[in-house]
């Protein structure tokens, strides 16, 4: 075999693992964002200076890009251990805030978290949202390179036929995180205006260049494909252009509020479609029978036609981010919010658990109904933990003078029974737009990070044997990767540059 066809077949016919461990892994990085906020507070409250820019990307670098890189890799089955690590170190953080509390230092913790509920935050800007799109970039930054080398566990690969592995999650969460921000939910475009229409088609002409490029360099290059994800010419940017197309048409017929509908009527069809049609033969074996890739349908019919499975995520992204995004102003209003995404993320698992048993398994390749539901499912009960976890920081900030954390949400009002504390908590440097934040580097250039791993997976791949790398080179190599990459797009937010392609 040559080279390409060993690194196709290292890639290929694996089953996945179980929905519970993606979950999680998927929900540890929301733990570690919040010890990285209880850190900056506590070295904050001790230090009494601010961080330089050097000190702030190695805290998120290591707080955010490591934990991943171990996780998917040589701590892959001590998810839990180092859940009890995050969660101890945590909690430690947590109770020494909370003692050396500059705020309502007499009081018992009853009365100050009653008055912690009384708070008003400001709710323009949801750092969950961000967080939750960059912690799924970053994922699939570090899975893309990461399944080239050994020490990649084979069950996270993309599966085969059936299953779910870790990175099937990442394009059905990369849409999801899109369609929570998309300009329908944020009403950027008037509906029902003869520009809507057009600036939605306009939108996707990076895309195709980006798709084009890509198949070019791919087939020119000859670099390993994996045949069966999408086809032999599709790709993951064409499925954008395809999703994006469809749901703003969808969006200007139905109204945001009724997008979960939608997503339901087209899973359901589509299901109905797959149960009792020719069409799961078609997506599995060609029209032939025989796996066929002769004509343009047979070529990429993976790619094509589980378009949509993804446009119903893309519609229930919809949902989720026209709900998360009404205006609330007090903090147990979004603890309600967080228990609600909870509770539905719950009554999903269940309802993956009654599909994958009387109806049909997961299926990337064909973006089932189950595949659907456990997309939505996972997006879900990450974006609750984020949820959740900007809560807790938000107490530990409500105990400290002046603390301020990067991508979290801003105090702006205490109980009107404490007006001597209400100054404390509004503080000059809470008033600013924090910079010194690679989460929010990375959402603010979020498709120039994908591009730019993309490219550099490449580069390694060329460049490195990595089928043959030993267990510490390998994790050299994803480190030194993602420290390039995360650099690159830090150095483009401090010089306050957004390279938008439209």
């Amino acid at each position: 075999m040559s080279q390409k066809q060993m690194k196709e077949a290292f890639v290929s016919n694996h089953n996945g693992t179980s929905v519970l461990e993606i979950t999680e892994g998927l929900c540890l990085p929301a733990l570690c964002i919040l010890c990285r906020g209880l850190l900056i507070i506590a070295s904050q409250h001790l230090c009494c200076s601010s961080h330089t820019w050097r000190t702030r990307f190695f805290i998120d670098f290591a707080f955010l890009i490591v934990p991943l890189v171990t996780t998917l890799t040589i701590f892959a089955s001590f998810v839990l251990l180092e859940y009890l690590i995050v969660i101890i170190f945590g909690a430690g953080l947590l109770y020494e805030t909370y003692c050396r509390r500059t705020c309502y230092a007499r009081m018992p913790v009853g009365k100050i978290l009653e008055k912690f509920l009384k708070i008003s935050i400001e709710s323009e800007y949801i750092p969950a949202i961000s967080c939750f799109r960059v912690i799924n970039s970053a994922f699939t930054a570090v899975a893309i390179l990461a399944v080239d080398f050994p020490l990649f566990p084979r069950r996270f690969a993309k599966t085969e036929l059936y299953g779910t592995g870790a990175m099937d999650f990442g394009v059905g969460g990369f849409i999801f995180g899109t369609a929570m921000v998309c300009p329908e939910v944020r009403r950027k475009y008037t509906k029902g205006s003869r520009l809507y229409l057009t600036k939605s088609l306009y939108s996707v002409w990076p895309l195709v260049f980006l798709g084009v490029g890509r198949l070019v360099i791919i087939k020119s290059i000859g670099y390993q494909e994996h045949i069966t994800e999408y086809g032999v010419h599709w790709n993951f940017f064409f499925t954008l252009i395809v999703v994006k197309l469809i749901t703003s048409l969808l969006l200007i017929i139905f109204p945001l509020n009724k997008s979960w509908i939608v997503a339901i009527g087209i899973t359901v069809f589509y299901q109905l479609a797959l149960d009792f049609t020719p069409l799961r033969r078609l997506i599995l074996y060609g029209s032939d029978g025989s796996g066929t890739r002769v004509g343009l349908l047979n070529a990429n019919r993976e790619g094509i036609i589980s378009t949509l499975g993804y446009v119903a995520i893309h519609m229930a992204g919809v949902q989720t981010g026209s709900y998360v995004l009404k205006k609330r102003s007090h903090i147990k209003d979004w603890i309600k919010v967080a228990c609600c995404i909870l509770l539905t993320a719950i009554g999903f698992f269940i309802s993956l658990y009654i599909v994958q048993v009387n109806v049909e398994v997961a299926s990337r390749r064909m973006a089932n109904l189950a595949f659907c539901i456990w997309i939505v499912a996972s997006c879900l009960i990450l974006l609750s933990s984020l949820l959740l976890g900007d809560i807790i920081l938000n107490f530990a900030k409500f105990l400290i003078k002046g603390a301020t954390v990067p991508c979290s949400w801003k105090i702006i009002q205490s109980p009107a029974a404490n007006r001597k504390y209400s100054e404390s908590l509004v503080s000059e440097a809470e008033r600013k737009e924090p910079t010194l934040c690679l989460i929010t580097a990375m959402n603010r250039n979020q498709l120039i990070f994908f591009l730019l791993s993309n490219v550099t997976t490449g580069l390694v791949n060329l460049l490195v044997d990595t089928l043959h790398s030993s267990t510490l080179w390998a994790l050299f190599v994803l480190n030194l990767y993602m420290f390039t990459n995360c650099l690159v797009i830090y150095v483009l937010h401090l010089q306050d540059k957004t390279v938008k392609l439209w």
